[in-house]
């Protein structure tokens, strides 16, 4: 059973003892499996490519990752990645002499785009859109080398809200980061087995576990003042109504075309076929004349 703390991946070796963590432990993987097969995001003999970037997230993902593998619950081979981008102050050797001490395939790529970055981005400029798009080439790009049909990234619960009261605020849209998806040349699967499990869970689980956490902001680039925005008006909301962000996150579960606005959509104008009786005589009118 999941509660046994002796039936669990090398991953999770010299996890904390009590019944908190455990209970932890066992809601994380629940809910990476609920989202696993609500998504449809395995098949039997897939390889997945695991991005790891040593934050908290990323370190959540893999060894819930290796816990499902473990029991039998997740019939894909896994493979970590970590991309290198040359920023200043990367401890390289960190994510290497863990994977290896945890007996973890990996593959260990180093590509320079931060150099990339700074080159094209004028100073004061935000980082973080080029340097996603370059990591995520080169992300396709090793997945694609490695017999690899998921990308496999950690964006849990809260990265999912986050981007879409961006999208809806800022970008005029509705519109978020799926929890799986097909990319534009419709070869590699994007998986997010994170999509149901909150920040919190991820951040006290990689302190639990004392994993060897490296900041995410090396390169020197703050947070995007519309994210960071956002995120506080997400904080304050949960602190008001405590459960708000799995409320609204349901709502992403529960769309109804026909209550928006998006002719795309919904064919509004084909409602008139769907009109019984004439309407320049509606039956509800008739006795008043």
């Amino acid at each position: 059973m999941l509660d046994e703390a002796d039936d669990i991946h090398p991953l999770f070796h010299g996890a904390p003892k009590g019944l908190e963590f455990r209970k932890l432990r066992k809601r994380l993987v629940q809910q990476a499996r609920e989202a696993i097969d609500t998504y449809g995001m395995a098949r039997p003999g897939d390889r997945w490519l695991v991005c790891l970037s040593g934050g908290k997230d990323s370190y959540t993902l893999l060894a819930v990752l290796h816990e499902l593998k473990w029991r039998g619950l997740l019939p894909v081979d896994l493979l970590a990645c970590n991309l290198d981008q040359g920023q200043p102050g990367f401890p390289a050797t960190v994510l290497p002499e863990f994977l290896n001490r945890m007996g973890v395939e990996h593959r260990i790529e180093y590509q320079d785009t931060y150099s990339v970055v700074i080159d094209k981005i004028k100073p004061g400029g935000t980082m973080c859109s080029l340097c996603s798009r370059l990591r995520r080439g080169n992300l396709y790009r090793i997945a694609r080398e490695e017999g690899c049909s998921t990308v496999v990234l950690g964006h849990h619960r809260d990265d999912i809200l986050e981007t879409f009261f961006m999208n809806l605020f800022h970008g005029g849209r509705l519109a978020s980061m799926p929890p799986r998806l097909l990319n534009e040349d419709g070869d590699l699967f994007v998986a997010r087995p994170l999509a149901f499990v909150a920040e919190a869970d991820c951040a006290r689980f990689a302190q639990a576990m004392n994993y060897p956490i490296i900041p995410c902001d090396l390169c020197g680039s703050q947070e995007g003042l519309q994210r960071a925005q956002v995120k506080k008006l997400l904080d304050d909301w949960e602190a008001r109504v405590p459960g708000r962000r799995q409320v609204m996150f349901r709502s992403l579960m529960n769309v109804r075309p026909s209550h928006l606005a998006d002719p795309a959509l919904f064919d509004f104008a084909g409602l008139m076929q769907q009109v019984s009786g004439n309407l320049e005589n509606p039956p509800h009118l008739r006795d008043a004349d």
